[in-house]
């Protein structure tokens, strides 16, 4: 008996670690080209990693990127030129924003 409820708790445990990370949201960063609040779509250059002096937040990539906003929570509202991180979730060809930081105001309010 005690057997058996060891391999359902350990079998039950694999599948919460399993399907954690299906769960998780993916994270891109970059310039925000387009805003437009009636139709719920966001614009980004995407940036890269590569931090240094020159580039805070990333160098320039030019892959562009569009998102969902429809369902996203905003922080300080994007404006053409502000550098934006935005947590979402791919599907299929649309990205679906779920979290919308603006970097560089958020920055600006720190100083």
């Amino acid at each position: 008996m005690r057997r058996k409820i060891f391999v359902f708790i350990v079998g039950l445990l694999l599948t919460v670690l399993v399907a954690i990370p299906a769960t998780a949201a993916e994270v891109a960063q970059g310039k925000c080209l387009s805003f437009d609040t009636e139709k719920n779509k966001l614009m980004i250059e995407e940036y890269d990693t590569n931090v240094s002096k020159e580039h805070p937040y990333g160098r320039p990539t030019g892959k562009q990127m569009t998102f969902d906003t429809s369902k996203a929570l905003i922080g300080i509202a994007p404006a053409v030129g502000d550098v934006m991180r935005i947590a979402y979730t791919p599907r299929g060809e649309i990205n679906h924003a779920i979290r919308i930081m603006n970097v560089s105001k958020q920055d600006l309010m720190k100083k």
